[in-house]
């Protein structure tokens, strides 16, 4: 395979999702980096797992199993909420309604719960609580937790790339990484089947569910990951659940949340969103998988087992469904927890892999970049 003589710059991103767009402008505004280069296998950025997700904005209250990951969404949310406004949906009222039977934590533990991590909690109002099946709920709580705009959040991160001078190459995918000559590294490229090189002194690798597809020297990443193919169900609500996002706890555990990039919201259930998972393996590509996985939709055995505990939701119209890979450390199964994998390289010198759960997480990915003396 011909590939064309190689281009210098300082920093290649792989990955134009909403990490990889962030930690490009951090580089360029906070650290310095004057030469940046942003691949993006897409036509535009953000169009993967940053907008095919739930588009929730993490207050800690998911995570009563991983008292590090719910603390750190605590801290996390108020800097997101403020960084990006424009972004955020506030205007609902989100509850948690802990489920008598199969849950993993009782009402009394979720309150206990949310005042160890400092999480805004009260007691829904009568009318609020008639949403739910009494017999299969023991008690409901309003808290504070949003929704984000992954289409604003990518009318941003365009923004300001161009103001940093980032250069976004789209449709252009990573496919190797070797050792150049003089610690350089040097990344192969390839878009419309041709193939070009790129010298830079460092690699951030934050392809998500490809971190582990670039080929070359690149060592692969240490910790196991997991992979799912999921999907979530854009519904129109009904009238009686349009200004509310709901998430039951924590054995049924199923979420209905606003989705402001399309004005519908999604559901999603632990049992039905995932079709299908398997252990990472560098030989099988996550994408190649999903482009093959056939676009059976579960939202109508969703909405049944939803409607046991709400059933005013039985009234809700599918009106789309979003599949994409999730993957996460395959260490956190247990404990539901979301810590950020960042993994420097030391085969590959100048080479970071980055790959987080939750989008807030980004404020711990940039705290581990400044740690870095580039």
């Amino acid at each position: 395979m011909t590939i064309s003589a190689s281009q210098s710059c300082e920093v290649v991103i792989v990955g134009g999702g909403f990490y990889g767009a962030a930690i490009a402008i951090h580089l360029a505004k906070d650290r310095g980096f004057r030469n940046i280069v942003l691949l993006e296998r897409e036509p535009a950025l953000l169009m993967r797992a940053s907008y095919n997700n739930q588009a929730r904005v993490h207050n800690g209250y998911h995570y009563p199993r991983s008292f590090t990951t719910a603390y750190r969404s605590r801290i996390n949310l108020p800097r997101f909420v403020q960084q990006w406004p424009d972004a955020i949906k506030q205007d609902f009222t989100k509850l948690y309604a802990i489920a008598r039977h199969n849950s993993k934590v009782t009402a009394r533990q979720f309150e206990r719960f949310c005042q160890d991590i400092g999480a805004t909690i009260k007691r829904a109002d009568g009318s609020t609580r008639a949403l739910f099946e009494p017999r299969l709920i023991e008690d409901v709580f309003q808290v504070q937790e949003y929704a984000f705009d992954s289409t604003r959040l990518a009318t941003w991160a365009v923004r300001e790339l161009h103001a940093c001078g980032v250069q976004i190459r789209y449709q252009t995918c990573a496919t190797a990484i070797h050792r150049g000559p003089e610690s350089s590294l040097e990344v192969v490229t390839k878009k419309d089947g041709a193939c070009a090189r790129l010298s830079c002194r460092y690699v951030f690798n934050c392809s998500y569910s490809g971190a582990n597809q670039l080929m070359g020297d690149f060592p692969g990443v240490q910790s196991r990951l997991k992979h799912e193919i999921t999907e979530m169900a854009l519904m129109q609500m009904p009238p009686a659940l349009e200004n509310f996002g709901i998430t039951v706890m924590d054995g049924p555990f199923f979420s209905v949340m606003p989705f402001p990039a399309r004005n519908l919201h999604t559901l999603s259930h632990v049992r039905f969103t995932p079709h299908q998972h398997w252990e990472d393996e560098r030989d099988i590509n996550p994408y190649e998988r999903l482009s093959r996985h056939p676009r059976e939709s579960r939202a109508n055995r969703m909405l049944r087992d939803v409607g046991r505990y709400i059933p005013s939701v039985l009234t809700a119209q599918h009106v789309d469904s979003l599949y994409e890979i999730k993957t996460v450390l395959a260490k956190n199964e247990t404990d539901d927890g979301r810590p950020i994998l960042f993994e420097k390289h030391a085969a590959l010198p100048g080479c970071y892999t980055v790959l987080g759960g939750k989008i807030d997480n980004i404020y711990d990915v940039l705290e581990k970049i400044n740690a870095e003396v580039f």
